[in-house]
């Protein structure tokens, strides 16, 4: 009869031993390091069993429907995303849906060019598409509460990195992205944007010229100041990169008199005045070069002959022409030297 007691409790404690590792133990059925679970808005317990055994994501989803049940999961479904680690026991993953504990996006913004770039980096963030958001940035109506329309939007997009949910709204989205923004333009920037005559939104647009012009943050003051001296002057802007914008070519390499015939606002070589809104998001950087751009008297630029990325400045179109000229030879020697065919030494 001891035996017997013996051997019962031995068994007793192998199945709770057993239980206690399917509850506890490694439940995930995937081979991957993770596993982001996105339960949509709307979602019913249902929904969420079916993405469990769609994924596979866990190893016994009888199991799982047991114990969620008997923790009041199907009461309490959370939308959302969740990174489910390879592992992670069927009692943690079980908690942390129930809690909505759920895991962060990062919207990582660089350079955008257009709307279109925005909305589609957006969509594969978040549970709404790039279409919905699309029309959202195209809405003067939505976004006239910013003091923004479809055209200076852009200019309210300052590159950083954004943490979200990932079933936020759009509305929501261009919110927090937007008070970044309104932190950005301190006391000291907008006095400085006013002083100069220009608009915050103005300004960016400026610097998004800038920022395609050059990568060398120590000269984009200088060649601020010239797109600035001409604006002063009534000048065209003539900024080769507002033509590709308009073109929606952004591949180009060189500008032929075909591309500025193009009949667009952005083709500064055709309209006087600044484009209705930015070309790009430029960086801080470059914003604030605009905003300290030195007083100078030039109004035109090229690039070095010596190819480094920075640029020569001129006063006059004929001092222009002159650096223009070593540019272009010292260019069309480079390109013939590198379409030369390679000497073998095979000679005849």
């Amino acid at each position: 009869m001891k035996k017997i007691l013996v051997f019962i409790l031995l068994a007793v404690l192998a199945i709770a031993g057993y239980m206690a590792w399917l509850l506890l133990g490694p439940a995930t059925a995937f081979k991957e390091k993770q596993f982001n679970l996105e339960i949509p808005t709307g979602s019913n317990y249902e929904a969420v069993q079916e993405l469990l055994e769609k994924g596979p994501v866990i190893n016994h989803p009888n199991l799982f429907n047991l114990v969620a049940k008997q923790l009041g999961y199907p009461e309490k479904v959370k939308a959302g995303r969740y990174i489910i680690k390879k592992g992670s026991s069927l009692l943690s993953i079980i908690r942390k849906l129930r809690n909505g504990r759920q895991d962060p996006v990062n919207l990582v913004i660089t350079k955008l060019r257009t709307r279109e770039d925005f909305a589609s980096l957006a969509g594969r963030k978040f549970e709404f598409d790039s279409v919905s958001f699309h029309s959202y940035l195209n809405n003067n109506d939505s976004l006239r509460q910013f003091g923004l329309d479809s055209n200076t939007i852009m200019a309210g997009i300052l590159p950083d990195t954004y943490t979200f949910f990932w079933n936020t709204t759009p509305s929501r989205v261009l919110q927090k992205i937007l008070r970044s923004r309104d932190a950005f333009w301190t006391t000291d920037r907008l006095a400085k944007a006013k002083k100069k005559g220009f608009t915050p939104e103005q300004v960016v647009t400026i610097a998004s010229i800038v920022e395609e012009e050059t990568n060398k943050n120590d000269e984009k003051d200088t060649i601020a100041s010239v797109y600035i001296n001409r604006l002063n002057k009534g000048m065209k802007l003539g900024a080769d990169p507002t033509v590709k914008f308009a073109l929606r070519d952004f591949s180009l390499k060189r500008i032929y008199n075909k591309h500025l015939a193009v009949e667009s606002p952005w083709n500064t070589y055709r309209v006087t005045g600044l484009p209705p809104g930015p070309i790009c998001t430029p960086q801080k950087v470059t914003i604030d070069a605009v905003l300290n751009a030195p007083a100078t008297d030039y109004l035109f630029f090229v690039a070095r002959a010596d190819f480094s990325g920075y640029h020569v400045f001129a006063e006059n179109y004929t001092e222009h022409l002159v650096y223009a000229r070593e540019y272009q030879q010292a260019l069309d020697a480079y390109m013939k030297k590198k379409n030369q065919p390679e000497d073998t030494g095979n000679g005849n």
